[in-house]
């Protein structure tokens, strides 16, 4: 895992959600996560069902945030589970050894820990920067990525405010990911934005 990790805004316009997935992952995006705080049940099962197909054309695994439930529905790639979403052990043994968990670790190290233990397949580190979608109570240093790199082998992903410049030194500190929302779903070019993210990582 390695690349930009497109995360869904809260769009109820299927369409347009498609048509800026789709740029993004033209440009490479390395893995998409289904995220609607607001969708109803049926909202949620179209949108998923359409962006699932949308990334097995591209190639790109779909994790659903949150709803273990419709993961299973579609095998969809995976989940990503919060701290209070639901128990990542159990998320596991639900999905088995082929399916991703991830899992929201915020800027703490235990919490990663035990993450680890219960089978994550990466750590998500955040927010680092403040977010026009997900508001944070606290800021995650970036040193914190040193003590993940030293400690962890899992994957690492950063999110929180992510632009490509601001992403630059957590990358060059050990980042095997970055999670945006904002940075590409809301500009003039979702394609070229995430090409920004991407080229992050084929600068070395």
């Amino acid at each position: 895992m390695k690349g930009l990790y497109l995360v869904t805004p809260n769009w109820n316009d299927t369409d347009r959600l498609l048509a800026a997935t789709d740029a993004a992952l033209s440009a490479g995006a390395a893995l998409v996560q289904y995220r609607h705080k607001e969708a109803d049940a049926r909202l949620r099962l179209e949108q998923a069902t359409a962006l699932l197909a949308l990334c097995r054309r591209h190639g790109c695994p779909l994790v659903i945030n949150d709803h273990l439930d419709l993961c299973q529905a579609l095998d969809a790639d995976g989940v990503h589970l919060g701290h209070t979403d639901g128990g990542l052990a159990a998320a596991r043994a639900l999905l088995g050894r082929d399916k991703i968990v991830g899992a929201s670790c915020y800027g703490d190290l235990a919490l990663a820990r035990a993450a680890r233990d219960a089978g994550a397949s990466y750590l998500a580190f955040g927010g680092f920067y403040p977010s026009p979608v997900k508001k944070y109570t606290f800021v995650t240093p970036p040193a914190l990525l040193d003590q993940a790199r030293a400690e962890f082998t899992l994957p690492l992903v950063v999110i929180g405010g992510m632009t490509p410049a601001n992403a630059a030194p957590l990358v060059a500190r050990g980042a095997d990911m970055v999670a945006a929302i904002t940075s590409v779903y809301g500009a003039a070019d979702p394609q070229a934005a995430a090409h920004a993210f991407g080229s992050l990582f084929s600068a070395g």
